[in-house]
């Protein structure tokens, strides 16, 4: 694991990202990232849940989650496998989720974030997030976005930080 690996997985704060991010890493073998058939579902049930897949456009806007973990469904409050990103409810984080996408889509590099209140009626919530770029069949560009979005109880997570302190 390189310098870089080493300082991103550092900023990762949920075992759930770090599980994740490992995975890829191992899935990469070597290479700048792994491709979607590289990747087992099998071999990450337990993130299952939290786990989607972007298959993005050249207008990312129009980019489509291939599917959706529940726990999504339960944020949404409805099924989003199949929908546009354009189509989500981010609200006010319209532009932050945007951006997150678009660096992973046009860099091919990893990203993670950590955000209070991910949508419109859902401020008791935190969000644990990492976007990992998964590669095209001929592998020199990013073809797809491998998402994690882990979300504990706000309440939960003041109680994590007053242990931790």
């Amino acid at each position: 694991m390189g310098s870089v690996n080493i300082a991103f997985r550092a900023q990762l704060v949920v075992p759930e990202q770090r599980q994740l991010y490992d995975y890829w890493l191992g899935c990469a073998a070597g290479k700048a990232m792994p491709a979607r058939c590289d990747i087992n579902p099998a071999h990450i049930p337990r993130l299952l849940p939290f786990v989607s897949l972007v298959d993005l456009d050249e207008d990312l806007s129009q980019s489509k989650i291939r599917l959706a973990g529940t726990r999504l469904r339960d944020v949404y409050d409805r099924e989003i496998t199949g929908l546009r990103i354009e189509e989500l409810d981010f609200g006010s984080k319209r532009d932050y989720w945007m951006a997150a996408y678009r660096h992973t889509a046009l860099d091919g590099k990893p990203t993670q974030g950590i955000v209070r209140g991910p949508r419109v009626n859902k401020e008791h919530l935190v969000q644990y997030w990492i976007k990992l770029p998964l590669a095209s069949q001929s592998g020199d560009q990013v073809a797809m976005v491998l998402c994690l979005d882990y979300f504990l109880s706000a309440v939960d997570e003041d109680d994590r930080q007053a242990n931790s302190a």
